[in-house]
């Protein structure tokens, strides 16, 4: 089983459990401040991703961490310990990633990516956001990149769909359907 699939499965598991009786936000906003005060200290960092540090003192470890980060849904301190115990605290970021995409999914929520050849005004921007809300019938986060080359038009990636009607692109469907008479 590969690592991201490992995280999938943990975080699946931490959503179901937390779903009935957590705030989500919540739970994803303690294992962001666990994962940021790790990456913080890179010794720190080091120490728990050792595999030759026995697993019993990565728990300890967790545990101090746990309790200097205060206040944290029980639901992740049982996974970071248990992370711990199994030497498996190198799948956090992973785990965090596919949590907040259950999460968004959960909410109703799609990211899309925009990439159009010159920057966005507000009102553009909006209007993208409305017409893309609208295909997937979901609630849209927008983020939008600049790349001249496609020269205009925009591509808009939808989670996995990708609309593309960038001028670049025309122009070469243009000359492949040219080159095929």
């Amino acid at each position: 089983m590969t690592n991201r699939t490992a995280a999938a499965r943990y975080a699946r598991a931490l959503f179901d459990v937390s779903v009935k009786d957590h705030d989500l936000r919540q739970v994803d906003a303690d294992l962001g401040r666990f994962s940021a005060l790790v990456e913080a200290h890179d010794m720190l960092r080091r120490v728990l991703l050792n595999p030759a540090l026995p697993a019993a003192r990565k728990r300890s470890i967790v545990t101090v961490l746990l309790d200097r980060l205060g206040a944290v849904t029980p639901p992740v301190a049982k996974l970071l310990t248990m992370l711990a115990e199994r030497d498996r605290l190198e799948l956090i970021t992973d785990i965090i990633e596919s949590y907040r995409a259950r999460l968004r999914d959960h909410e109703g929520i799609i990211e899309a990516r925009v990439t159009t050849a010159r920057a966005l005004t507000g009102e553009q921007t909006a209007a993208i956001e409305r017409g893309l809300a609208a295909a997937s019938g979901r609630k849209v986060t927008m983020t939008s990149d600049v790349d001249r080359e496609i020269l205009g038009g925009m591509i808009a990636r939808l989670g996995a769909t990708v609309y593309d009607g960038s001028v670049a692109t025309h122009l070469e469907r243009m000359r492949n359907s040219l080159l095929e008479r």
